[in-house]
């Protein structure tokens, strides 16, 4: 027998944005997490600063499902966001937790 227990989705990471597009990026992400944290699905959802490396902003998410993740990244892919950002180095870790 298998669980059918949906897996919560958790992203961790970071991006970086070069230091000409940091005052965008910072007045952006404002609106990038208010959008997101409104999306059904999400647990949490947090984008900060790092305070040890300008330009890097730390990046933590946890959605209730593949389902909400999937629907997440398709519209932040269609966003503000993601013009803005475009093209940023980013570093993630995707994994499913209990």
């Amino acid at each position: 027998m298998t669980d059918a227990t949906p897996q919560k989705i958790r992203l961790t990471g970071y991006m970086d944005a070069p230091l000409d597009k940091l005052d965008a990026v910072n007045a952006a992400v404002v609106d990038h997490i208010a959008l997101t944290r409104a999306e059904g699905g999400c647990i949490s959802f947090e984008v900060t600063p790092c305070p040890d490396v300008k330009g890097r902003f730390l990046v933590s998410e946890l959605f209730e499902s593949r389902a909400a993740f999937d629907h997440h990244q398709t519209r932040a892919s269609q966003s503000e966001w993601a013009e803005i950002t475009k093209g940023m180095p980013r570093t993630y870790e995707i994994t499913e937790v209990a």
